[in-house]
């Protein structure tokens, strides 16, 4: 279900930095600039920390992590630590490789082909319902953003991914 948790995280991730901290085009395109650069330099060293201390206690890791990334989503209040968050949850995305070197060392090789299609299309179906489930509710009710940014119920939705 990872598929989904991206999904939600890229919507509303971004949705949190321009209705609540008023980015611009510009700033948005100069987080991702920045995101993308991190990411290079600091990818490669968690590779090699998974290596070091096993898949195991990297997915642990990652999952602890992304549980205070995004109750700080929910409670964040400085646009400064909204971006940092943006920037350590993308991080932690790089820990997810550990799950498919774990399945890798785990797993008969005859297997992983017909595994690896089975979970990419559960996460595309998981990532296509919640577009749609999403999409349904805006076409239903429009006024739903505007209550959302208004009542601070961006809480709940980054504390249920």
């Amino acid at each position: 279900m990872s598929g989904a948790r991206r999904q939600i995280f890229v919507v509303f991730a971004g949705f949190l930095m321009v209705e609540k901290f008023d980015f611009t085009v510009a700033e948005i395109s100069l987080l991702l600039l920045a995101n993308a650069a991190v990411n290079i330099v600091v990818a490669p060293k968690i590779g090699r920390l998974i290596h070091r201390f096993g898949e195991r206690k990297a997915l642990i890791f990652e999952y602890v992590g992304l549980t205070f990334i995004f109750a700080g989503y929910a409670f964040v209040e400085s646009s400064y630590l909204a971006v940092f968050l943006y920037i350590a949850d993308h991080l932690f995305f790089s820990i997810a490789i550990a799950l498919k070197t774990y399945f890798q060392k785990i797993a008969d090789p005859a297997d992983i082909a017909s595994s690896a299609g089975v979970s990419f299309t559960i996460n595309h179906i998981a990532k296509l319902l919640s577009r749609l489930s999403h999409t349904a509710q805006l076409i239903a009710e429009p006024t739903v953003i505007r209550r959302i940014n208004s009542s601070g119920d961006l809480r709940a939705i980054f504390i249920g991914c």
